[in-house]
């Protein structure tokens, strides 16, 4: 990777955090619109971290639970393809895989607002399943805790 590619990726990933940050911040509908032309710019066909990433927050901006459910599988989706076998030594493979358990996660929630049990159930065991890979620092205790509540919500059900 020359130089520039390196430079123009690290300002790439510098928009989607100022996005986050807006997000973050409560503006949602902004951080929305910002996600948005960034992912008119990448395309589907674009970098898989970058489509992972932006999906993955897109997916935290829909008002609708079904358009919610359509960007996290499109995370998912790009995930899966930077950790298929044919791009093991891709260099952001490895950073990936500790994505799993919080794409996992944040598709079993949305099967909970659609009414789909079995679908729910089914992500909370991979990202269970996953799991393992978090450290344990606060980005992984919390994703632990959440899938320990959502679990609970679902033996209510």
């Amino acid at each position: 990777m020359t130089e520039q590619q390196e430079m123009s990726e690290d300002v790439f990933m510098t928009r989607i955090g100022q996005a986050v940050m807006l997000l973050h911040g409560g503006d949602r509908e902004e951080a929305r619109n910002r996600f948005g032309a960034l992912w008119a710019e990448i395309g589907e066909d674009g970098d898989a971290l970058h489509r992972c990433t932006l999906a993955h927050y897109l997916a935290d901006t829909q008002d609708d639970p079904a358009d919610e459910l359509v960007w996290d599988l499109r995370a998912l989706s790009a995930a899966r393809s930077l950790t298929d076998a044919h791009a093991a030594g891709h260099r952001d493979a490895l950073a990936v895989r500790a994505f799993y358990p919080s794409l996992h996660l944040n598709l079993a929630a949305d099967y909970v607002k659609l009414r789909r049990p079995a679908a729910a159930r089914l992500h909370l065991d991979r990202a269970r399943a996953a799991s393992d890979v978090l450290a344990d620092d606060g980005y992984g205790g919390g994703v632990r805790a959440a899938i320990g509540r959502l679990e609970r919500r679902l033996r209510e059900w």
